[in-house]
């Protein structure tokens, strides 16, 4: 009996019955520490169901509450009846009830007899552990903390603050260099009686006991100062996600634990009958004599994590809506969107689709309705064409449309009329391809037969709306394709950008224009924003443009004749 086990149970005790036999199987004697919130009744049950063990032995109760002392103390008394009721035994390894031995324990027996002074504990500085999560590291050993983090949460966080704002700083003990790692070690009678039996103990155990989360520092901490030989790392296949919280394996994880070559996993879903099926009862399938190497099963872990907060791109899944900025791309797919082309050229849409093969809509954000492509009600995915439904959430609207449609490229108009509130998520979409003509709003103004009045109130404030608009298109934060072009610019050369964002939206091969969308007549739109001018509104946004527009090819005047004497 070369190997200890000193188990820490709270629940399941069922199981923790199982794993206990099979380690005593062996030839490993266990002593079990019960958590003291297990009631009475229930403990004596689990005594009574290993009475038959004779290696099975059960220490004192404390109170195990997590990132409390009772932990360590549990493993204290525990490990010392062990070392004091097993003298043979040389490693002792600590696990709790849900760990679950992976492979033959004559496999582990061996590995540890060809390492009889190798402590494995994880041990590590503050300055070089990458894994610690809720922004208490060095702190975690200067401060007190005599509240419970998840009982007490806000006195937790109230006293830290204060002991931050007054620069309270407690003394580490001389000599000890703070380390922290998994809880789960694997220690040698010399390194853990020397730590258990040390003359400065109580002067240890009382600056650990205000330690936050003590068990992963005590034991990590005070092996530094009498192991001969430390091995930094756990034998003890334990999975954290991102949050620090650990992973449970279940029945479909046997393979991926089966790669692992750990001796022991924890954490294990109680229920999973076909993991302890086939570890306990087959653990000769388990059979390989590899070293333990868990770096083998981190490529899948790292997915798992980039998956749960990133989820699949483009996709929002009604139960889990990623926190702001966490999302893997706001949308499923690259998509094009219009401002002002639609108010300067006639029938843009139509040409638009003969010209890209890709499926154009009207305004989908128009303040009367959805304008999906063909005047359709309902488009794929039953994603309706009401105002008030695509409001209620502007930006969902738009990441279901894009993936439901995935695979077909989709262009929209946009403008001042528009609800605002996508703008600054299509501005900030990588997807996104914006184009803008800005100023051309006050075309149809410029067509229409309103008042004057009217039309010149209607200006000022569709202007100071397409004004913040572009603002928000050109924040440093943006990341969509934007292209701004004024009214007056644009129409100087139009096939030019045009061509462009043909070009872009690449759906058909590279060619030239064939044809054309028809623009507007704007005879007289120069004087219309001169009499805006006049009545005091400054239309700015269109550029500079001219009163009069001078004819593209003008006639040169006839040169008089005149004669040369010679």
């Amino acid at each position: 009996m070369s190997v200890g086990i000193v188990m820490l149970v709270h629940t399941a005790l069922g199981r923790a019955e199982q794993v206990a036999r099979h380690w005593t199987r062996a030839g490993c004697p266990v002593v079990i520490h019960v958590d003291s919130m297990v009631p009475r009744r229930v403990y004596d049950g689990f005594v009574r169901s290993l009475a038959d063990e004779p290696n099975v032995r059960f220490s004192k109760r404390h109170r195990c509450e997590w990132g409390t002392w009772g932990l360590v103390a549990a493993s204290q008394d525990a490990s010392e009846l062990m070392l004091e009721s097993y003298p043979g035994v040389r490693h002792v390894y600590l696990t709790s009830g849900s760990c679950l031995p992976l492979r033959p324990i004559e496999e582990l027996i061996e590995y540890l007899d060809e390492r009889p002074r190798t402590d494995f504990i994880e041990s590590a500085t503050t300055a070089d552990v990458p894994w610690t999560v809720g922004g208490l590291d060095h702190e975690r050993f200067t401060l007190f903390f005599p509240f419970s983090w998840r009982k007490n949460r806000y006195l937790f966080d109230r006293y830290v603050e204060l002991q931050r704002r007054i620069g309270f700083r407690r003394r580490i003990p001389k000599g000890v260099v703070p380390h922290m790692g998994s809880q789960w070690w694997c220690l040698t009678r010399q390194t853990l009686s020397a730590i258990l039996q040390d003359p400065e103990r109580r002067k240890f155990d009382r600056y650990f006991k205000r330690v936050w989360i003590p068990d992963e520092s005590y034991f990590q901490t005070l092996a530094r100062l009498y192991s001969t030989n430390i091995e930094s790392r756990s034998l003890t296949l334990s999975k954290f996600d991102f949050q620090g919280k650990p992973h449970i394996f279940y029945d479909d994880h046997l393979q991926l634990l089966r790669r692992s070559d750990c001796f022991v996993a924890r954490k294990i879903w109680p229920h999973a009958e076909r993991l302890y099926d086939a570890f306990l009862d087959h653990p000769e399938a388990a059979q390989n004599r590899q070293e333990p190497n868990p770096g083998k099963i981190d490529r899948i872990f790292a997915k798992a994590v980039d998956r749960r907060t990133r989820g699949r791109t483009g996709l929002y899944m009604q139960s889990r809506f990623p926190n702001y900025g966490w999302e893997n791309g706001l949308t499923a797919g690259k998509y094009s969107v219009f401002q002002g082309f639609s108010d300067l050229f006639k029938e843009f849409e139509s040409w638009l689709a003969r010209a890209t093969g890709a499926q154009v809509h009207g305004h989908l954000f128009g303040p009367q309705r959805a304008e999906f492509a063909g005047g359709q009600c309902v488009l794929n995915g039953a994603l309706s064409d009401n105002a008030a439904l695509r409001d209620a959430n502007p930006k969902a609207f738009l990441t279901n449309l894009l993936w439901n449609t995935r695979g077909e490229r989709q262009c929209f108009q946009y403008g001042p009329h528009d609800n605002p509130k996508i703008i600054w998520d299509m501005a900030r979409d990588p997807n996104a391809q914006i184009n803008v003509i800005s100023g051309a709003w006050a075309v149809p103004l410029f067509k229409s037969n309103a008042n004057f009045a009217n039309l010149r109130a209607e200006a000022a404030l569709l202007q100071k709306v397409e004004h913040k608009m572009l603002d928000q298109l050109r924040s440093p934060e943006a990341k969509a394709r934007i292209r701004i072009w004024t009214m007056a610019e644009f129409i100087e050369a139009p096939m030019e950008p045009l061509q462009i964002v043909i070009d872009e939206i690449g759906q058909k091969p590279h060619r030239r224009l064939a044809e054309a969308p028809v623009m507007e007549d704007l005879s007289g739109f120069g004087r219309f924003l001169q009499n805006l001018k006049n009545q005091g509104m400054h239309p700015y946004l269109m550029g500079d443009f001219p009163v009069e527009h001078a004819p593209r090819n003008p006639r040169r005047a006839a040169r008089k004749p005149y004669l040369v004497k010679k």
